[in-house]
C-alpha cells in the first residue's frame, strides 16, 4: 500500500486514494469549495495556461510536501495534537486541489502541447467527488463525505453483553474463528454498520453526479472510468473482458473451497451446489480468502516443503536484516540502494513508548531522496512478503522522480500496487535458496500447496475487486436506484463471487456502507487490475531474465537485464497513455489475464480433477 503516492500530484486525490483494499484511516476533513485562482479577463491563452500549470504544480507540491511530514508524524506517533496536525495539512491540500482542479476548466477549449493537456486533464480527474458550482451545495457535499467516512472510522458492533467491536476484532475473528455461530453473529454486527449512511449516500451521489455533470460527464461513474486513457464505455467493457478471462479459473477455485467447507460445517450450512455463505471465508467482506486454507489444504498432495516463517525464525532475522533482503532484491537487478533516511527515518518496529499506526505502507515525504516504509515487522514470512510488497513503491516513487510533478504517479492506478506484487511473486523457492534461507528447493510435487495458498487471496479477490465499483458505476448512473441498493449489491455478489449473505437482509440495510471504500468514496477498480497486471509484469520480467521454466517458479532476481526494463518502465510515472507504458514493458498493449493464467494452470488441472464428478458453478 501506497500511504500518499508522492509529495508531488501523484497524491491528487489526496489520502483517500491510497487507502489500500482493506485498510481504513483516520478520515480528515472534507475540502469545503475555495475561490479559484485569480484570472484575467477575456479568452484564455495557451501562455496563461503553462503559467497556471506551473503556478499549480509549485502549489500543491508544496502543499503535499506538508501533507506528508503531517501525516507521517501522525500515523507513527499517534497523539491527539499530531492528529489534528495531519487533518489540517490534509485539509488545506484537498481544498487547494479542488481549487486548481475547477480552475483548470477555463482552458478546456484552448489549443495546448499534448503534454499540457494530459496534465490538466490528470489535475481535474483528481476530484474523485467533484463539487456542484453551487457554494452552499458544494459544502453540503463535503459535510455528507466527511459524516460517512467518520461514522465508519467509529463503527463498531456492540452484542447485547455490553463487549464493543471495533474493525480489527471483528478482522482477527472472522480470520480465525471456526465456530459458525460466532462468525454470523460477528458478520451481521458489523454490517450493521453500514445502514445509518443509506439516505447520506444518496444525496452524496446526487452532489457528486451535479459536479460532473459541470465537468463534462454523464455521471460520476463515468468520471472515474475517464481516468483510464480510452473511453469510459470501452474501459467498462475491457474490465469485463478480463473477468471473463479468469472466471473459470475462480469457477473451479469455488467449487474445491465449498465442497471443503460443507464437510467442515455440514451441507445444511454450505450447499454442496449453491453459493457459499460469506461469514465462512475467513474476512468480513469475503473479499481474500487465504485466512482459511488450513481448512481447504490439499490432502492427498506434497506440502509446501517449506515453513518461510521457520526459516527466519532460524536465522534470527530481525526488522532491517528482513527489510535488507527487500532491498538487495532491487540492487541485485541493477537499482540504487536505499538512501541512508531511509534506514534512520522509516518505521521497521512497533514503538514500545507511544501508539503507531502499524499497517505497512510506503511512502515518498518529499519526491527526492525522502522514501519510507512504516511496518511493525514481526520474523513471519507474511511481513517478509510484504516488505519485498512496499519496496516495490519505493524504487516506483524514486524512478519517476524525475518526471514533472503532476505525472509523478503510476501509469494507471493498478500500476503501483502492481509492480509491488510481481516483485513479491518472485519469492520463490529457488529466490530463498539464492539469498540463503533455504537449504533446497522442493520438488514440484510441493507447488500445488504453493499455489492454492496463493490463489485463496489473488484468485479469490478477483470478483470483489470488480463489483464494488461495478456497483457505484450502477448508482452513479441511476441504473441501480437508492430504493434497490442492497439488493443489487447482493445480486452483484451472487452472480460474481458465488456467495450468499449469512442472514437476511432487506433494503432497511445498506451492506456496501460496511466496505470502508463506499463511504470514503475511494474508488476500487486499481485492485482488480492490480491482480491482472501483476502478473502481466512478472511474466513479462522473467522473459527479460531469460527464464524459460513454469512461470510460478521464476525469479527475475540478480537479472540485470530484468532491471532495466523495470526501470524504463517506472520512470515514465504517468506521463504518457498507459498502454504506451504497457507495451514497452511488455510488448502488450492491453491488459491481459493470459500470465495469470499461466501461472495458475498446474492448479488449475489439480482443481479440476478434485472437482470431477462434483458440482461446479451456482
Amino acid at each position: 500500500m501506497q500511504r500518499i503516492l508522492s509529495a508531488g500530484l501523484g497524491a491528487l486525490a489526496v489520502a483517500a486514494a491510497a487507502a489500500c483494499a482493506g485498510a481504513p484511516r483516520t478520515p480528515a476533513p472534507a475540502p469545503v469549495a475555495q475561490p479559484a485562482p485569480a484570472q484575467s479577463a477575456g479568452p484564455a491563452t495557451p501562455g496563461e495556461a503553462a503559467e497556471f500549470i506551473a503556478q499549480t504544480e509549485a502549489e500543491l507540491r508544496n502543499l503535499a510536501l506538508r501533507a506528508n511530514q503531517a501525516s507521517w508524524t501522525a500515523a507513527t506517533f499517534i497523539t491527539v495534537d499530531t492528529e489534528a496536525m495531519s487533518a489540517e495539512a490534509q485539509k488545506n491540500l484537498a481544498v487547494a486541489v479542488q481549487r486548481r482542479a475547477l480552475a483548470a476548466r477555463r482552458y478546456d477549449a484552448v489549443q495546448l502541447p499534448a503534454d499540457q493537456r494530459r496534465k490538466l486533464n490528470l489535475l481535474k480527474l483528481a476530484l474523485v467527488a467533484p463539487p456542484p458550482g453551487n457554494p452552499e451545495e458544494a459544502t453540503e457535499l463535503s459535510q455528507v463525505a466527511a459524516s460517512m467516512e467518520a461514522d465508519y472510522g467509529r463503527g463498531q458492533y456492540c452484542k447485547a453483553g455490553g463487549e464493543c467491536l471495533d474493525i480489527g476484532d471483528v478482522t482477527r475473528i472472522m480470520a480465525t474463528s471456526r465456530n459458525e455461530a460466532e462468525l454470523r453473529d460477528v458478520w451481521r454486527g458489523w454490517n450493521a454498520v453500514g445502514a445509518p449512511m443509506r439516505q447520506r449516500y444518496s444525496r452524496f451521489v446526487q452532489l457528486a453526479n451535479k459536479g460532473a455533470g459541470e465537468l463534462g460527464h454523464s455521471d460520476a461513474g463515468a468520471m472515474w472510468r475517464a481516468g483510464y486513457d480510452m473511453p469510459a464505455d470501452e474501459f467498462s467493457a475491457e474490465v469485463e473482458r478480463l473477468w471473463q478471462q479468469v472466471r473459470p479459473l475462480y469457477v473451479s477455485l469455488h467449487a474445491y473451497v465449498r465442497q471443503r467447507l460443507a464437510e467442515q460445517y455440514g451441507p445444511n450450512v454450505v450447499p454442496p451446489n449453491g453459493l457459499i455463505p460469506a461469514h465462512l471465508l475467513g474476512n468480513v467482506w469475503a473479499q481474500e480468502w487465504g485466512n482459511i486454507y488450513p481448512l481447504v489444504a490439499p490432502r492427498n498432495a506434497a506440502g509446501p516443503g517449506y515453513d518461510l516463517t521457520e526459516l527466519i525464525e532460524a536465522k534470527k532475522l530481525d526488522a532491517v536484516q528482513m527489510t535488507r533482503f527487500g532491498e538487495r532484491f532491487f540492487t541485485s537487478m541493477g537499482f540504487d540502494s536505499l538512501p541512508a533516511t531511509f534506514w534512520q527515518r522509516s518505521q521497521l518496529v512497533q514503538p514500545t513508548d507511544h501508539e503507531a499506526v502499524c499497517h505497512a505502507s510506503a511512502w515518498d515525504i518529499d519526491d527526492e531522496e525522502d522514501l519510507r516504509i512504516k511496518m511493525c515487522i514481526t520474523p513471519t514470512a507474511e511481513d517478509f512478503v510484504t516488505i519485498h510488497h512496499e519496496l516495490g513503491h519505493n524504487f516506483y516513487q524514486r524512478a519517476y522522480r524525475g518526471q514533472p510533478p503532476l505525472f509523478r504517479n503510476g501509469a494507471n492506478d493498478g500500476f503501483h500496487e502492481a509492480i509491488g506484487d510481481a516483485v513479491a511473486l518472485s519469492i520463490t523457492p529457488d529466490y530463498l535458496r539464492q539469498v540463503g534461507l533455504l537449504d533446497r528447493v522442493p520438488p514440484a510435487a510441493a507447488d500445488t500447496a504453493l499455489l492454492l495458498r496463493q490463489a485463496m487471496d489473488k484468485v479469490a479477490f478477483l470478483p470483489f475487486g470488480l463489483l464494488v465499483d461495478k456497483w457505484r458505476w450502477g448508482v452513479f448512473s441511476g441504473q441501480i436506484t437508492p430504493a434497490n441498493y442492497n439488493a443489487a449489491w447482493w445480486e452483484l455478489r451472487n452472480r460474481y463471487q458465488g456467495i450468499s449473505a449469512p442472514v437476511a437482509r432487506s433494503e432497511a440495510d445498506f451492506d456496501p456502507g460496511a466496505k470502508y471504500h463506499i463511504p470514503a468514496n475511494t474508488p476500487y477498480m486499481r485492485y482488480f487490475l492490480a491482480r491482472v497486471l501483476q502478473f502481466q509484469f512478472y511474466r513479462a520480467l522473467c522473459r527479460e531474465a531469460g527464464y524459460t521454466g513454469p512461470l510460478h517458479r521464476c525469479s527475475f532476481y540478480g537479472s540485470k537485464e530484468a532491471g532495466a526494463k523495470l526501470q524504463t518502465m517506472l520512470e515514465a510515472g504517468q506521463s504518457r497513455p498507459w498502454q504506451e507504458t504497457l507495451y514497452a514493458a511488455t510488448g502488450e498493449r492491453t491488459m491481459d489475464a493470459g500470465a495469470m493464467l499461466e501461472y495458475f494452470a498446474p492448479l488449475k488441472a489439480w482443481l479440476d480433477r478434485q472437482n470431477q464428478g462434483k458440482p461446479v458453478g451456482w
